[in-house]
Order: C-alpha cells, then structure tokens, then sequence
C-alpha cells in the first residue's frame, strides 16, 4: 500500500514539474520577440499599479480605449493611432491587467477600471477628453461619463458590447471557473491552452475580421506577445473577464448621459444590428455609421474607413 501510495506522488510530482515547464516554455516563447516594447511607453502611478500609455500629437485630447479580451492592448489602435495624431493629441492606454500594465492578482471589475479612467484624465491628461473605445470598453466609458462627466468630452464606441451580455452577472459556474483559472500550474496551464496562437487565429478569423487574410502574423504576435508578458499574471484579468466579473448594468446611466455619442460597427458582425439598436433605443441621441466589410476590429481590418468617419465626428 505505501509502495502504490509512493508511486502515485512520484507521478503527481513529475507530472505537476511537466506542466510547470510547459507553461514556462509557453511564456518564453510567446514574449520573446518585444513587440509591444517602445521608447514612446510611459507609465502613469495609479492605486493599484502602473497602467502603460503613449502619447503622441497636439490638439484636442483624445483617449484610446481597447478591447477587454484576451491579449487587447494599446496595440489595438496602432493603424490609426498616427492618424489621429495629426489633430489630436492622442493618449494610448493598456487597462490593469492587459499589455504592458501592471497584473496584480485581484478580481477585475467595470468600476476598477472607471475609476481608472477618470483618475487619468485628471491626472495625466489635465483636460476636458474625448474617448474612442472598443467591444467591452465601451460601457466604461459610459459608466466614467455618467460619474464624472465634466472630464469626458465627446464618445464614440467601436462595436460596443452587447447590452443582454453586461446585465449576466457571475454565476456558481463562472466562479468555480475564476477559482479553477486562478490557481497555480493548472490554472496557468488551462490559461496557456486558450490564448495559444492558433486561438487567436481561429477567433480572429471567425468573430473579429471579415477578410481572413487581413489577419496577419504582426497582429497574432502582438495579442500572444501581449496575453503572456511578462509572465502567467494576464490570467487574472482573463479570469475576471470570461467569469463576468467586468459586466455593470449600463442602462440608467447610458439614459442620463446628454454627451455627443457616436457608434461605428462592423457592417459584417454577427448580431450587431440589433446590439446597436439596443443602445439607441435607450438614447436614442446617439449616432450610428457601418463599417463595410468589417466585423469587430474595423479599425485594424479597414483602418482608412475608420479614420475618415472619426475625422468627421471628433
């Protein structure tokens, strides 16, 4: 009995260091190109930790806000990024927990990040500033103008999240998953099976571009290089994200706004007609632009396109 009880810690033992190595392999391979490094990265002292910004240009400010997916970072905007700078004076922003911000281990909310925003506008920004922001950054943005509206100008959202989707709440299922995600080794292994390349690949192809071969080795690079650096920490907000804890109920607030809101969607993506019907039908002041040929990064898969529109509104 103590010789089969002795072989099966061996077992554990070994195959616990098999993973243990298989997750330090994947992160070294995953950041060991430094795409996201940049002589331009500078990096505002928040409560919780350094949260990673550019900025580049003059004119009037404008906040660049990405996606909350798995491997989203400032990169998000970089085709249009130089663009907007020509007359705007143009802040980047890598949320906590995503690129090359601080990944504490917390459970990420939409009211840790709104406060985030707010407290940079004041703090790095100084100015009254308008926001561009993507998929699940948008109800930040609502949420930071509702609170604080005197430091948001004008917002425009680039295929907002779903408003049914923000009302799920965490579940006994999505915390047991947090629970699971969070853990040492497996937790990470787990992580590292669902942001390989070939995930990003697969998901880009299928929900975020169009045309399959704008989906390029410099973006997959960028969202692995970005979900992994500088080590299995990115997981945290992930767990966060894909457990619900990052949903807020933004229909009082998306009702008492009286801002300029304005929403570009990808004409192509699944569902998006009636995603933005929802958001007019609850301000019906916000206006609306398709994106043709586009699914959910229009601006990376059609960055002219997006451009021109946002020339005209901002």
């Amino acid at each position: 009995m103590n010789k089969k009880l002795g072989t099966v810690i061996a077992l554990t033992g070994i195959a616990t260091f098999t993973i243990h190595m298989i997750n330090r392999v994947q992160f070294s391979v995953s950041t060991v190109k430094n795409n996201l490094g940049c002589p331009n990265n500078k990096y505002y002292e928040w409560r919780f930790g350094k949260i990673r910004y550019t900025k580049k240009g003059t004119g009037t400010p404008l906040l660049l806000l990405h996606d909350l997916t798995a491997g989203s970072s400032g990169f998000e905007f970089s085709a249009i990024v130089d663009s907007l700078a020509e007359k705007h004076e143009v802040y980047t922003i890598d949320f906590l927990g995503y690129g090359l911000s601080d990944k504490p281990n917390i459970t990420y909310t939409n009211y840790l990040y709104v406060q985030s925003i707010i407290d940079f506008i004041k703090n790095v920004i100084g100015k009254k500033t308008s926001i561009i922001a993507t998929g699940d950054a948008a109800p930040i943005a609502v949420m930071a103008c509702h609170n604080d509206g005197e430091v948001i100008d004008k917002m425009l959202f680039i295929n907002p999240q779903s408003i049914n989707k923000l009302n799920q709440v965490p579940s006994k299922q999505t915390k047991l998953l947090k629970f699971l995600i969070d853990t040492p080794i497996i937790g990470t292994f787990l992580y590292n099976m669902l942001t390989r390349k070939e995930y990003f690949r697969k998901n880009f192809e299928e929900e975020c571009f169009y045309n399959s071969s704008a989906v390029t080795d410099e973006i997959l690079s960028n969202y692995v290089e970005a979900s992994h650096v500088p080590d299995f920490n990115a997981k945290f907000s992930f767990a966060s994200y894909v457990c619900r804890y990052m949903n807020a109920n933004i229909i009082h607030a998306l009702k008492e706004i009286d801002h300029s809101m304005y929403i570009l969607y990808g004409e192509m993506k699944d569902d998006i007609d009636t995603i933005v019907d929802n958001y007019v039908y609850f301000n019906q002041s916000i206006e609306t632009f398709s994106i043709p040929d586009t699914k959910q990064l229009c601006h990376l898969e059609s960055p002219n396109s997006v451009i021109e529109q946002i020339n005209i509104l901002l």
